[in-house]
């Protein structure tokens, strides 16, 4: 049997709410107004957003201090363009890297003329001595299931995998000394002994790998190691 690591789970329907008519975010941790006890940033990862906009509606924020921002569609594709020069079209199976420094500010726009668009939101504290801006994009797919893929290397690392119901898998980590955060994007899965239904979130620290079992068809997990 394994062992229970430190591990604090943010269940979907108790995360941050903000709401206007044109777009929703469910924020895992403190972020803009929303602010509760023990909702403080694990690690380097400050923000970890559940973002849906309206069709030709567009987002626009702001950096404080040196981040890697990554954006991840789940649903549609987002526009997006940043005080860097850059700018492109983000489709589901893509994630943008944005290494923003202080100050770096960034917009998001629906495309689409009546569809919603659905995507996550990163943030990770860049301490690097060496940090340079820029940005890059990868693509990646579920052709090959049950197995974790590379989904983005900045400060912390990302992986992404589609499961079927009862496959199991480990996640070794790279430095036992980072801590993991996990977040069921669809389906369910059993966690570390711990069960998690979609868009759940876990944070775990003082370990070195992490079980999980998917417990549907199609499920879908993302899991981020990072600098504590």
């Amino acid at each position: 049997m394994i062992s229970q690591p430190e591990a604090t789970i943010f269940l979907a329907d108790q995360r941050g709410r903000s709401e206007v008519d044109w777009f929703r975010s469910f924020h895992t941790f403190n972020f803009g107004e929303y602010r509760v006890e023990h909702r403080q940033p694990f690690g380097a990862l400050q923000v970890f957003n559940d973002d849906t906009l309206a069709s030709q509606k567009s987002l626009s924020l702001q950096v404080e201090e040196n981040m890697d921002v990554i954006l991840l569609p789940l649903v549609g594709a987002i526009e997006y363009e940043d005080s860097l020069g850059e700018a492109g079209i983000l489709e589901a199976g893509q994630v943008q890297i944005l290494n923003a420094p202080e100050g770096f500010t960034y917009k998001i726009t629906n495309p689409y003329s009546d569809e919603l668009i659905n995507f996550l939101q990163i943030w990770v504290k860049n301490q690097s001595d060496t940090f340079v801006p820029h940005s890059n994009n990868f693509t990646f797919d579920f052709r090959t299931k049950n197995q974790l893929n590379p989904l983005f290397a900045t400060q912390a690392q990302g992986w992404i995998g589609r499961y079927d119901g009862r496959v199991q898998d480990t996640y070794p980590l790279l430095d036992e000394a980072h801590g993991v955060f996990v977040f069921v994007i669809e389906g369910a899965f059993e966690v570390q002994n711990r069960l998690l239904h979609p868009r759940d979130g876990l944070a775990l620290s003082q370990i070195s790998e992490v079980e999980f079992e998917a417990l549907s068809n199609n499920a879908i997990i993302l899991i981020i190691e990072l600098p504590m």
